[in-house]
């Protein structure tokens, strides 16, 4: 009764259009009024602290990094870098696209940042140079979730604030999943431009390599310095995203000179409007998590998985498929605050590293800003690109049904994770 009341109340507020985080205020107040324990004064208290968190501010900062980057001219430098490698290739601009998401999801932490500027900056190139507009706008959205993967991540800190699990043992061991499924990108992009017979671009001399390397060395810096501090304990996630933060904002304005005094304004501003959305959905959240955790909703839904509890992969892959279909229909921040809690004793019962689960979780999350209907990094390119959410969804498939395939892959080995992130992190 009480897991109906819980889900009836939270999925009936969002079929009613009721925001999210207003959803889930109302559910907590539903079961506060269920369990005969209705207190307004209880409602505030949990949100102010659900929000009142240390490593929660590594989000405004990593936020603010990302709009100083793309406004700075640090994304443009990383996509000519990896133009001068491999833009001559077969189907090279795919390529360029791949690598220069890596090198951007080191450096701001959200997805859709990231897909603003590729698809600002290369759909128009491959589109000039005759590569399929839908495929090339499912890549470069395929290639942008790779940003909460690879550290600094914002959904990493989010996750680890709700699971109550070390942001820094995530941010580690989310960098060697984020490589995989930037590899499945690239074997999917070769396999479907076997048969493509566009011209590439001329082949970079070592001179411009160079020279576009020394140009982008500033930037490539930032996620060394990030990697290397938490690496060796220089500083936490939260000071962290403000070096990445006051970096990106000295090489912007002193080194590159391409930020004006008179921009920070609109980018503080950006920043703070899309931090003040997660730091209402993260408040809300922890109101239905501590009533969660008072209703024992976990020990009733142990209690019905426990047949599967003694064989963690299926109970694994239980969770993922709950998740992907969660994530069709929510964002990735909602869909993190709202099943975090639920998974987690599940996940301790189990006896599953919460490090790994916390990796796997994040990949279904990420993936989820591509899927269909209500993906916001598909939303992002399409918007950028001037393309229809339906010709970027037919571009997006292929890219997407091989990010699962790697996510499935790694709960068949999960030494995969399990063995890189132990020697990151110690």
């Amino acid at each position: 009764m009480t897991i109906a009341i819980f889900l009836g109340a939270l999925l009936g507020a969002m079929a009613l259009g009721v925001p999210i985080a207003f959803s889930l205020l109302l559910c907590g107040a539903a079961l506060m009024w269920h369990l005969d324990i209705f207190d307004a004064q209880i409602l505030a208290q949990n949100a102010i602290e659900g929000a009142n968190s240390f490593p929660l501010l590594a989000v405004p900062f990593f936020m603010l990094a990302g709009e100083i980057m793309n406004a700075g001219g640090l994304s443009r430098r990383i996509v000519h870098f990896a133009m001068t490698l491999v833009g001559h290739v077969r189907g090279g601009l795919g390529y360029v696209g791949i690598i220069a998401a890596v090198m951007l999801a080191a450096l701001s932490g959200s997805a859709v940042a990231d897909a603003a500027a590729l698809a600002a900056l290369l759909l128009p190139m491959m589109n000039k140079a005759g590569y399929d507009k839908a495929r090339s706008a499912g890549l470069l959205a395929s290639a942008s979730i790779i940003a909460p993967i690879i550290p600094p991540s914002i959904g990493f800190v989010v996750f680890g604030v709700a699971a109550n699990v070390s942001i820094s043992k995530l941010f580690m061991a989310g960098i060697f999943p984020g490589l995989l499924l930037a590899a499945a990108l690239w074997i999917t992009w070769w396999i479907l431009m076997r048969k493509d017979d566009i011209a590439p671009a001329k082949r970079a001399n070592r001179h411009e390599v160079l020279s576009s390397l020394k140009d982008a060395t500033f930037a490539l810096v930032l996620p060394l310095i990030v990697v290397v501090g938490l690496k060796f304990g220089v500083f936490t996630p939260t000071e962290a995203a403000v070096v990445a933060a006051v970096y990106a904002l000295f090489i912007s304005t002193v080194v590159y000179r391409e930020l004006r005094l008179s921009q920070l304004y609109g980018l503080f501003l950006a920043a703070a409007k899309t931090t003040s959305v997660i730091m209402f959905l993260v408040a809300a959240a922890m109101v239905s998590a501590w009533l969660i955790t008072v209703a024992n909703l976990p020990g009733e839904l142990v209690s019905v998985l426990e047949p599967i509890l003694d064989n963690p992969t299926m109970l694994l892959v239980a969770m993922m498929v709950l998740t992907m279909i969660v994530g069709t229909a929510m964002d990735m921040t909602p869909t993190i605050l709202i099943l975090t809690p639920v998974f987690m004793p599940l996940v301790k019962a189990a006896g599953i590293d919460p490090v790994y689960f916390g990796v796997l979780f994040m990949i279904n999350n990420a993936i989820g800003l591509i899927t269909p209907p209500v993906g916001t990094v598909l939303s992002t390119v399409a918007g950028v690109g001037k393309m229809s959410m339906d010709q970027v969804t037919r571009g997006v498939w292929p890219f997407m049904l091989a990010q699962f395939a790697t996510m499935f892959l790694l709960i068949i080995f999960p030494d995969l994770v399990l063995v890189p992130a132990r020697w990151l992190y110690g």
